[in-house]
Formats: C-alpha cells, sequence, structure tokens
C-alpha cells in the first residue's frame, strides 16, 4: 500500500472513546455533526362547525333550555286548568228575563232586566260554601214612567215575610204555573219558549218612590193601589218572564255574545252607592217605609243588587 492511501484509511479509520477523550483533553478531539431535516409545516384545513344538534347536556346548554320551556309549558296547563275550573263553577245553570208593564195615560210603558242564576256547584255539595242554594245576579227593575213616577221590582218575592231566595225560581214555577213543568237543571232548554206571565203569589216586590233620592219614600206597589199611588190611568198590566240564552259567558258583553246581566239601578237610586253598612241602612230604612219586613239589615241591600 503506497503512503498517501495509508495515511488516508488511517486518518477515517473510527477512532475509540477513550482515544476522542484524550485527544479532546489535548485539543484535538473530534467533532460530529448531526444533520437535521426540515419538514415543510403543512398547514391543516379548519375544521367546520357540525350542524348537528347537542347529543347532551355536556355538549351544550340545548336541553337546559328545553326544561325550562317544559316547566312554563306545565305553568301555563295548570293556569288554564284553573281558569277553566273556575268557569265552570261560576258559569249561570240559565238567565231569565223579567219584565214590567204598567198602563198610563199615555200608552203602555215597560222595562225589562236579565238575570243569571247559578246553582252551588261547591266541592263539598250543595249544602256548602257561602250558600246552600242557586245564588241570582242583577240588579232590582226601574220602570220610569215619567214625570217623576217610577216602580221598582225587587229581589225578593211574597208578602210577609218575604223571601229573597225566591227570586232564584221565579221562572221555573211560573213556567211550571203556566203548564210547563220543568225541571231546575232544564230550563237552559226553554230558550226558545215564549214568555209566560208570573202569577202573583211567585211575582217580585214591587215598591214606588216619591222622591229617588229619599228611600224613605218608597211604598209598596200592588195591582190593588197602583191608582193611588201613581196616579188616574194608572195600572200594574202584568209581569212575564222568559228564559234567554247563557251566551259567551264571561264574555257576554251583548249582542252575539248573548245579553248581559242587568245593572245600573244605582244611577237610578242614588243612596245605594258608598260603603255597606250606609247603604244597607239606607236600603233597610226603604223596606221599612214600603211595609216590607223579614229582612235582616245585614241583608237589605240584596233587595235591590246582588
Amino acid at each position: 500500500m503506497n503512503a498517501p492511501l495509508a495515511d488516508t484509511l488511517e486518518k477515517w479509520k473510527p477512532v475509540s472513546d477513550a482515544t476522542n477523550a484524550k485527544r479532546l483533553r489535548e485539543g484535538h478531539a473530534e467533532t460530529k455533526t448531526i444533520p437535521t431535516e426540515t419538514t415543510p409545516l403543512v398547514k391543516k384545513p379548519r375544521p367546520r362547525a357540525s350542524a348537528r344538534l347537542p347529543t347532551s347536556e355536556f355538549d351544550g346548554h340545548q336541553p337546559r333550555r328545553g326544561l325550562k320551556l317544559s316547566g312554563l309549558a306545565i305553568l301555563g296547563l295548570l293556569s288554564l286548568l284553573v281558569i277553566g275550573d273556575q268557569i265552570r263553577i261560576r258559569r249561570p245553570e240559565f238567565k231569565y228575563r223579567l219584565q214590567v208593564e204598567i198602563e198610563t195615560p199615555d200608552g203602555v210603558k215597560s222595562s225589562a232586566n236579565v238575570y243569571s242564576v247559578t246553582p252551588n256547584r261547591s266541592y263539598g255539595g250543595s249544602n256548602t260554601g257561602e250558600s246552600a242554594g242557586p245564588k241570582t245576579k242583577g240588579d232590582a227593575l226601574f220602570v220610569d214612567l215619567g214625570g217623576g213616577r217610577n216602580v221598582v221590582a225587587l229581589l225578593m218575592v211574597g208578602a210577609t215575610p218575604t223571601d229573597l231566595d225566591a227570586t232564584n225560581y221565579i221562572a221555573m214555577r211560573s213556567f211550571t204555573a203556566a203548564g210547563r213543568k220543568v225541571q231546575f237543571r232544564d230550563m237552559k232548554k226553554t230558550t226558545a219558549m215564549t214568555p209566560v206571565a208570573v202569577p202573583a203569589g211567585n211575582a217580585p216586590v214591587l215598591v214606588s218612590f216619591k222622591d229617588v233620592s229619599d228611600p224613605k219614600s218608597a211604598r209598596r206597589l200592588t195591582a190593588d193601589n197602583a191608582q193611588e199611588l201613581l196616579g188616574s190611568g194608572y195600572k200594574l198590566r202584568g209581569v212575564a218572564v222568559s228564559t234567554t240564552a247563557n251566551g259567551f259567558w264571561p264574555a257576554d258583553f251583548g249582542g252575539a255574545l248573548g245579553a248581559p246581566v242587568s245593572r245600573g239601578i244605582e244611577d237610578k237610586l242614588p243612596w245605594l252607592k258608598g260603603e255597606a253598612a250606609p247603604v244597607n241602612a239606607a236600603a233597610a230604612a226603604a223596606l221599612d217605609a214600603a211595609g216590607v219586613k223579614g229582612i235582616a239589615a245585614g241583608d237589605a241591600k240584596l233587595a235591590f243588587e246582588r
């Protein structure tokens, strides 16, 4: 082997670690450079949002929002049930129309009111709650005859003592007296029937006020004393009753919705306005002046409005 080749091979001969360490101490150690490969960065596509709905409460808030809506739906349903039950309890069983006719020197004058009758639908039975029987709603019927003359049909029936509760049965008993025997629960089916006369024993108490602003000016009116109280040519012609449809109660505001219960007696008899105690005192004074007995002072207002 020639000298240059031997020198070259000697130069590239692997060096042991010990020899290299010695050379390192002497400043002649070999250094090895390890080349590094560079890999170009690859831009990954950004993940697109999925259109799928969350599958659990851990994926989003939709389940919690759904629970909230369900709670509101349940609350709304309970509210509807309560409202519906109150409508069922308070809905009238039937309505009746009472009309009073008076003959005057100028011809027949009349006026009519609509009343509702609601049975006791208490959960405890018909003998529980505020009233053991039906309840009538409406105002006393005021017939304006002109010239300060008037006739008022009170919410009571009978001579002495009078009966506040008998007002509930004016229509049914009048139908029976006319040969149309109808049970209370079937009164709502009689709306197509023609009016019938109210017999004297079932008619409301009639009074007349000399001065509508003075309750003590009330006098009881009968067929026998009509001319004495009202003047010559005045006569009680009669009282008639018929049933009318309930309509879309409680939205019975008139017209196609149904005739509402009649109000307005306070505008005719101003002393009926105010607190309960003074009103009852004035109403009791009117009944006493008219000779109407058997009504407790605390119930006197019920003869005029309910």
